[in-house]
């Protein structure tokens, strides 16, 4: 922890409101980002990213300064993300929606790229999407965020040993999937369009 991130959550504790504001500026894009890869879409990301703030202001007493403030504040968005998910029973999520990190800028230089790459993104969160709550969860710390196994398991509450079960399993899961569906897509390319008489 910095200097300032350490004089910021001291600042908070003492009712300063700019001082969290600083935190929750430092700590927005990644907290959104997993709870954006969580959810599956921008609208539930950003209430659960607030919520997860919220929580994080009325609980900071609570934090120990011994662990990383980071793993600390996206525990709380994960373990916020995983009640909602459990809650609602999601087994999908619509991608009707996406995001304007996802969207393709209308001035790029290479339209084709950019919409291959949304493609692309599409299926990745589709995939994430079939995966048990805490798998998903671990999947995106260690991926998204570079987190170690030793801090999956602290922000999840779970043994390092039991991280690396998960882990393992979710990335057979993602590739078999992925597999699957490539092929899938490749038997639909190769198929000859159907010529229709006038």
């Amino acid at each position: 922890m910095s200097e300032q991130e350490a004089l910021w959550i001291e600042k908070s504790l003492q009712g300063d409101d700019q001082a969290f504001g600083f935190l929750v500026d430092s700590y927005q894009k990644p907290v959104f980002s997993l709870c954006y890869r969580m959810l599956g879409n921008s609208n539930d990301a950003e209430d659960a990213a607030q919520e997860s703030f919220i929580r994080a202001y009325q609980h900071l007493i609570k934090y120990d300064r011994k662990r990383s403030f980071a793993t600390w504040l996206l525990s709380i968005a994960a373990h916020y993300c995983i009640d909602r998910m459990r809650k609602r029973r999601l087994s999908t999520v619509s991608t009707d929606v996406l995001p304007a990190e996802i969207i393709a800028d209308r001035n790029a230089p290479n339209p084709e790229r950019e919409f291959r790459a949304q493609e692309q993104e599409i299926k990745i969160q589709n995939l994430l999407n079939d995966l048990k709550p805490i798998d998903r969860a671990a999947i995106i710390l260690r991926y998204w965020h570079d987190y170690s196994e030793v801090e999956i398991a602290d922000a999840l509450g779970l043994t390092v040993s039991a991280v690396k079960s998960r882990l393992y399993r979710a990335r057979q899961s993602l590739a078999n999937a992925w597999i699957n569906m490539e092929q899938v897509n490749t038997v639909n390319e190769r198929r000859p369009y159907e010529s229709s008489t006038i």
